[in-house]
């Protein structure tokens, strides 16, 4: 089995992918949300089954393969029309993996910034979290203080890829949230994650990008992913440089 499974506290799990990736199960009285369905290379709706009886709506924060991949498992999913290209290209590379399932990728439903999905007693609102792609929303519960983020507020960001919007309009995403939500959510929870982040995370990365925008690149270096095949530039911020930002200099 690739799911580990940690029950972060009443009604919230965290759904492990090998590592790889990381979904949210949250349940509320009345219904339940699948935040994210990781690589889609066990039966997720089986491992949900196991964890609640509850209707479960599936919502993608963004339409990368290691946050998609376990669609085919459900009959629909939220997305944000912004990403609906982008996540159709990467099940089309997705095709002989679900093929071991005989399934193919459910359909999208069309997601909004500022929808709310109402689980009863808990609510998820739909943030913007344009940057990694263009598409990249948050889900705010506001009764529980936590930011689920996918991959747009991480530790190791993203921002290199084609399909990725520029440090300034990352930038100002971040600015929207914190202005319009930094005081609806105490954690966060993002796509890769093990744990709790600490909602100051916003201003530690926020930092970063004004620091790149600013030319405060001297401690910059290179970053190499896709086994070799591409190069980047990675950008160390936070404490003691802990966390990354990789990017690509068009995208200043």
């Amino acid at each position: 089995m690739r799911a580990n499974i940690r029950e972060m506290e009443k009604g919230v799990f965290l759904i492990d992918d090998a590592g790889e990736s990381t979904g949210y199960l949250l349940c509320g009285e009345k219904g339940a949300a699948l935040i994210d369905t990781m690589n889609g290379l066990e039966d997720l709706k089986e491992i949900v089954e196991g964890l609640t009886q509850l209707p479960v709506t599936v919502i993608n924060t963004h339409g990368h393969c290691d946050h998609i991949g376990g669609n085919i498992f459900f009959e629909e999913a939220w997305l944000h029309p912004a990403d609906e290209a982008l996540a159709h290209s990467h099940f089309a590379f997705m095709e002989e993996g679900f093929r071991q399932f005989g399934k193919t990728p459910c359909p999208f439903r069309q997601m909004e910034v500022g929808q709310v999905f109402d689980l009863g007693g808990l609510t998820l609102e739909v943030l913007s979290l344009k940057g990694h792609t263009p598409g990249s929303v948050g889900l705010l519960c506001r009764e529980k203080g936590i930011l689920f983020t996918g991959d747009g507020i991480n530790t190791h960001l993203w921002m290199q890829l084609d399909n990725s919007t520029s440090i300034r309009e990352l930038t100002e995403t971040l600015e929207s949230v914190k202005k319009d939500y930094g005081a609806c959510f105490t954690r966060i929870l993002h796509g890769h994650a093990r744990d709790y982040l600490p909602a100051a995370h916003l201003d530690v990365l926020l930092e970063g990008c004004r620091e790149l925008m600013a030319g405060k690149r001297e401690r910059d270096t290179e970053y190499v992913y896709f086994d070799g095949q591409a190069h980047a530039l990675q950008h160390p911020y936070g404490p003691e440089g802990s966390a990354v930002i990789v990017y690509d200099e068009s995208k200043l």
